[in-house]
């Protein structure tokens, strides 16, 4: 896969958000990964933005279940919520059997709701 990873993160409503763009995969996913690391480990909600990832492999897959397991174990038990748009993505979680353990929304708005 050629296209890099843009990760940001940004805080809505006192929610960061964690937004990926383009394609994660081996190579890109240390990114992410760094991103999702640098939040406090008791923030109660974490959003991570998946609307403009074109891939993701089993190494972003692997980045995303750390993560959630990060956030729910922490004294808060935070939860990590996704977000996704494009068909092939949810695809991903559904085969993998990931859309039992996250919490999946078809828009930024929706994950952000109380």
């Amino acid at each position: 896969m050629d296209e890099m990873l843009e990760v940001t993160i940004h805080d809505r409503e006192g929610i960061p958000v964690v937004r990926a763009h383009g394609e994660v995969d081996v190579s890109t996913a240390p990114a992410l990964r760094a991103e999702l690391m640098s939040i406090a480990e008791d923030s109660p909600k974490v959003v991570v933005d998946l609307s403009d990832v074109t891939f993701l492999d089993s190494t972003g897959l692997g980045v995303l279940i750390a993560a959630m397991k990060r956030f729910r174990d922490s004294s808060t038990g935070g939860h990590l919520h996704l977000v996704v748009t494009r068909p092939h993505i949810q695809k991903v979680l559904e085969v993998t059997g990931l859309t039992s353990i996250f919490e999946v929304h078809s828009s930024l708005d929706d994950a952000l709701r109380p």
